[in-house]
Order: structure tokens, then C-alpha cells, then sequence
């Protein structure tokens, strides 16, 4: 869907390329924070959705499921009161039921998928925005204290365009440097997510296992 899509695209954003390219980086950075508060809220308020369309699937399966259960039983009592027409009429209409909640099962099914993928999207969504407000802050420290340092440096130069032109590029390296030095630190690096994900993961897993073998024992 569309809306995962812009989450998506917020949660691959690198912050440090943005700023690089911004003419604006302060301004810029706020706007990417906006944005993704926003999408968050979305994304928070369609995961409630999902789950109370879910619930609502799993109550109408259940439903279905004790209309055909009830006319299984009618069928039943109609074979035993040898009325096997009124027995065929009412396996006809457990059938009925049987088929229903088949499809209900698939419904759910296709929902569970939904609402697994939206909150996986709103976790990467919170844990992005948590990092970026945090880190942004240092960026933005980072590029004040460069600009700084350009106008200290302009201030001191001759007024030569031979050494006017050398302190801004210098004031210019000084400030990729900088930025390059926070690359990395923005959003955190690459290797560092996958590993915290697995780190994540294992400890779901065990604490799931826990639960099942705390379950085997008290069955």
C-alpha cells in the first residue's frame, strides 16, 4: 500500500546525504522528523484498524463456525430419528456454514499478513524517528560549528581574492570532514542494525521457547 511505501522510503532516508545536498540542512532536517511523525501516527492509527477488522473476522469465523457445528447436531438427531430428508436439509445447510467459514479462514489468514506487515513498519518507523531525533541534533551542531568556522576564517582573511578563495575551500573541507566524520552516527551503521535485529530476534525466540515448554509442563 501507499502508506508503507512512504514509510519505506523514510526508513531507508540517510539523513547525512540530505544534508549534504540541502541548502537548508536545520530546516530540512525538521521537515524529515515532521514527516516521519506524521507517517507515524499513521501508520499507529492503521495498525488499529487492521487489528479491530481482524478480531472482527476471527468473531464471524467463530460464529460460522457454531452455526455449523449446531447444524451438524440437527443432522445428527435427524438421522436417529430416521427422517433422512430433514437430515439432508440440515447437513445442506451446515455445508453452508462449513463454506463460509472456510472463507473467513482466508480472510483472516490474508489479514493476520496486514497486520504483521504494518507493525513491523511502525517499529522501524519508531525506532527510525527515536535515532533521527537524537542525531539530528548533533548534525545540526555539527554543520552550526562549520559555518562558524567559515565566517571566523572569512573574517581574518586579507581581502585578496587569492586568499579569500583558499580559506573557503579550506572552510569547505573542513566541513565535508566533519559530516563525513557524522556519517554513520545519524541513523547508525548498516552492519550495527542487522546485528542488533539478530540480537532482537534471538531473544524473541527464547523467550517464546520459554513460554511453550512453561506451557507443555502445566498441560
Amino acid at each position: 500500500m501507499a502508506l508503507l511505501d512512504r514509510v519505506a522510503t523514510l526508513v531507508r532516508a540517510n539523513l547525512n546525504d540530505l544534508v549534504d545536498r540541502a541548502e537548508n540542512p536545520e530546516k530540512m532536517l525538521k521537515q524529515v522528523i515532521l514527516d516521519m511523525e506524521n507517517q507515524f501516527i499513521q501508520v499507529k492509527t492503521q495498525v488499529a484498524i487492521a487489528l479491530a477488522d481482524l478480531h472482527l473476522l476471527q468473531k464471524r469465523k467463530k460464529e460460522n463456525a457454531d452455526k455449523h457445528a449446531e447444524w451438524m447436531r440437527k443432522a445428527e438427531l435427524a438421522v436417529d430419528k430416521k427422517d433422512d430428508e430433514l437430515a439432508r436439509a440440515a447437513l445442506e445447510r451446515a455445508m453452508s456454514f462449513q463454506q463460509l467459514t472456510e472463507s473467513f479462514e482466508k480472510q483472516i489468514a490474508d489479514q493476520e499478513v496486514q497486520v504483521e506487515a504494518l507493525k513491523s513498519a511502525l517499529k522501524k518507523l519508531e525506532l527510525k524517528l527515536s535515532e533521527a531525533r537524537g542525531k539530528a541534533d548533533l548534525l545540526i551542531a555539527q554543520h552550526r560549528r562549520s559555518r562558524a568556522v567559515s565566517r571566523a576564517a572569512d573574517a581574518q582573511t586579507l581581502p585578496t581574492g587569492e586568499n579569500r578563495t583558499f580559506e573557503r575551500m579550506r572552510s569547505k573541507v573542513a566541513r565535508e570532514e566533519a559530516l563525513g566524520r557524522a556519517k554513520g552516527e545519524i541513523l547508525g551503521d548498516d552492519v550495527d542494525g542487522r546485528l542488533d535485529a539478530l540480537e532482537r530476534e534471538q531473544k524473541i525466540d527464547s523467550l517464546l521457547e520459554e513460554i511453550k515448554a512453561k506451557r507443555r509442563l502445566s498441560a
